[in-house]
């Protein structure tokens, strides 16, 4: 049997443990809502976990919507398909992802994902590191609702976001 990866350092070095966890109810309003009906609930960002990570939920709206090919230099991006089809793109094809299935991403991966319009589909986004991926979810709504950015500025958004297209 290979020899586990040792656990990383201790980052807490109280004797008692701390009142300290953060609870999201399901019923808590979205954080965003696009105009095309996507929900997205932030449920850890990165500032939240201290950079570890950052998990969102994903709900569709009924038409098509999600990004083309692209890939992340700095994120690994994971995806836990939670209801209807989502199609995720692996870098190759398209692949229909259901319920249960789990797809992850390493830096560099090349992924897309968009939903079968009309089929309601939700998902969980993790990112790794946490980067504060709002941000670029909030300027993409932005965008959507009507902002104006010159082409050069929409390269830097897109850079400062760690998104490179493909196509």
């Amino acid at each position: 049997m290979p020899a586990a990866r040792p656990y990383p350092p201790a980052r807490y070095a109280g004797e008692r443990g701390e009142i300290s966890a953060r609870v999201r109810p399901s019923d808590a309003a979205p954080d965003l809502v696009y105009p095309n009906g996507v929900r997205v609930d932030y449920l850890a960002t990165g500032e939240s976990t201290g950079g570890d990570y950052g998990l969102y939920r994903w709900t569709f709206g009924p038409e098509e919507t999600g990004p083309g090919p692209h890939f992340h230099r700095a994120l690994a991006e994971s995806f836990y398909v939670l209801t209807g089809t989502v199609r995720i793109y692996d870098g190759r094809e398209w692949v229909a992802a259901r319920p249960g299935d789990f797809v992850h991403v390493p830096p560099g991966g090349v992924h897309g994902f968009r939903n079968v319009p009309g089929e309601p589909a939700s998902m969980l986004l993790h990112f790794t590191p946490g980067a504060p991926r709002e941000g670029y979810f909030e300027g993409l709504l932005a965008l959507r609702e009507g902002a104006e950015l010159t082409e050069d500025e929409l390269a830097e958004f897109y850079r400062h976001h760690d998104n490179v297209w493909t196509d």
